[in-house]
Order: structure tokens, then C-alpha cells, then sequence
């Protein structure tokens, strides 16, 4: 892809569609920021952000609500703010990035893990906590107090249920099919708990997005557009997969759109990774000359960037 070419790209994409500025921020800080020591200058990431489309003013403004939210925490050196990942952040920046760079499908050994919240057992306020943190992780809510999922992380819900303060405060149990009573088959309990037609149809678009870039790809990406595109990219998928329960292969519809996305984005991010890290150092380092070069975590990604 020249740079002629991918900088219309790029203007098309921004044009067509606009990423929200603090959702952009969040995006770059777990793609880019957190390989590199996990903490920014403000200055540095006006200067990553502007040819994005976002003005100093919004990297200021995103970046503060993200400090009261409690995804960043600040401190100054004279006239200049530095920010860094708050330390509490770290497990849901670990838990988004390995749903974006590890390839679907889970494996499934058959068993449905169930979190079960009788009636009167938790308050209403850690309910509605808990029913969002676990959406988030792919769970279904099948009636009131009960969720399941056929795969989930179990170090992550071990995670979510103590940070939620619903330790010993709920049930959480496996469960498999009991044959020869004639039950439906759990597996079709996907279909009635998980509307799948808005994820495909998501996966679809992305791929119909990104795959001219990955068609024109080419030695000659300048710096600068390869970390647009590759920011570009990841905060696409990211918004994807927000929306995806992340099922096992052998639940979902054949093929599995996510599959295709999934190689189509490792494509990418492999082609412009390289590139896209000589503009990164160059923007960290013209506010600090320490800034680590990127851990070896990163080139773990999309199962090796090397």
C-alpha cells in the first residue's frame, strides 16, 4: 500500500467512522502504551492521536475522564502530566488483550459453568455489577440470578467475582448434560440465550473493511500510517469482539465468521507492526528518552509477531 494510498485510506476510514476520542484513547493505551512500561506523558500521546483526527483538547479531555473513571492515574513534573495505568486497571487491560490477539476456540469438554444468585442472597447493586462484568465476559443471563457460558476463563471469573465483592456470596457450579432423560440437548441452549445475528454481521463488516488493506499492503507503508492503520485496526476489532461471548468453536454457526476476522486482522498487525513501532519509540521518546522498547509479551501477539 503506498503512502498515497493508505493515507486515503486512513482520511475514509476517520471520515466514514469517526471512533469515539476516549474510546480511542482506551485502545491505545492497552495496544500501544502498555508494552512500553504502561505509562505516557500527555504531550506524547497529543502527538500519537493527532493525525487520527483528534484535537489536543480531546486527548485532554479523554484522558481526564479516564483518570476519574479509573483506568489511569496522574502526576505532574513541573508544567508536564504523565500518566499511567492504574495498578487495579491491569487485570481488565490483561483480560482485553487476550481476547483480541489469541485465535478463537475455546476449548469445550461438553460442561456449562453456571453463577447462580438466589433471591435475597446479594443486593441489588452488586447484582447489576455482576450481570454486567459477566455479560462482558460472554455470559448469558438465563432468568433472574442465573448466568452461564459453556467455556469462561476461570482464572477471570475467579477475578471478577472478588473484585465485585461477590466472594462467597454466590454459587458457581459446572454442569453437563444428564442423558437418557430426554432433555434438548444443551448445545441448543446457545440458540435461546445468545442472539448471535448482530456479532456475525459485525465480523462481516469488519472483514469487508479491512480486507482492501490487506490487499494493499507493501513495503513502502510509511511509519506514521502504519500505526494508523494498525491502531485503526485493533480498535475495530476490540469493538467487535466486545459484543462477542467467544463461544467454542463447536457452539457457533459454520463457518464462523470470527474465525476469518480474526486471520484478517493477524494479517495486519503482523505486516504493520514493525513500522508502526518506529513511529511509536519516535512519539514516547521525544518526551522520554527511557521509554522501554516494547516487552515480550507483545511479540506474543496474534501467536508471534517474529
Amino acid at each position: 500500500m503506498t503512502s498515497l494510498s493508505s493515507g486515503a485510506w486512513i482520511d475514509h476510514f476517520l471520515t466514514s467512522e469517526p471512533p469515539r476520542h476516549k474510546s480511542l484513547v482506551m485502545t491505545l493505551c492497552g495496544d500501544t502504551i502498555a508494552p512500553h512500561g504502561g505509562a505516557f506523558w500527555l504531550g506524547s500521546m497529543i502527538e500519537l492521536l493527532g493525525p487520527l483526527g483528534v484535537s489536543d483538547r480531546l486527548v485532554r479531555t479523554s484522558v481526564f475522564r479516564l483518570v476519574q473513571e479509573g483506568w489511569l492515574v496522574a502526576s505532574r513534573e513541573g508544567r508536564r502530566s504523565r500518566y499511567a495505568l492504574e495498578p487495579r486497571a491491569l487485570p481488565r487491560f490483561e483480560r482485553a488483550n487476550r481476547r483480541i490477539y489469541s485465535a478463537p476456540g475455546l476449548h469445550w469438554d461438553g460442561r456449562w459453568t453456571f453463577v447462580l444468585a438466589p433471591n435475597g442472597s446479594i443486593d441489588g447493586d452488586l447484582r447489576a455489577l455482576l450481570r454486567k462484568e459477566l455479560e462482558w465476559e460472554g455470559f448469558a443471563m438465563l432468568a433472574t440470578g442465573v448466568m452461564a457460558h459453556p467455556a469462561p476463563d476461570r482464572d477471570t471469573l475467579r477475578e471478577i467475582l472478588a473484585r465485585a465483592g461477590a466472594g462467597g456470596k454466590v454459587f458457581v457450579c459446572d454442569a453437563a448434560e444428564l442423558p437418557s432423560v430426554g432433555s434438548r440437548p444443551l448445545p441448543e441452549l446457545v440458540g435461546d440465550a445468545w442472539d448471535l445475528s448482530s456479532v456475525v454481521e459485525s465480523y462481516r463488516q469488519f472483514i469487508a473493511t479491512f480486507t482492501p488493506v490487506a490487499e494493499n499492503l507493501d513495503d513502502s507503508l510509511a511509519s506514521q500510517d502504519a500505526f494508523a492503520i494498525r491502531t485503526l485496526l485493533i480498535h475495530a476489532y476490540r469493538r467487535v469482539q466486545l459484543h462477542d461471548p467467544m463461544l467454542p468453536l463447536e457452539l457457533l454457526p459454520t463457518p464462523w465468521p470470527g474465525s476469518e476476522a480474526y486471520e484478517l486482522a493477524r494479517h495486519i498487525y503482523r505486516r504493520t507492526q514493525a513500522r508502526a513501532e518506529e513511529h511509536v519509540m519516535a512519539m514516547l521518546r521525544k518526551e522520554d528518552e527511557t521509554t522501554p522498547p516494547a516487552d515480550a509479551a507483545f511479540h506474543e501477539r496474534f501467536g508471534g509477531l517474529d
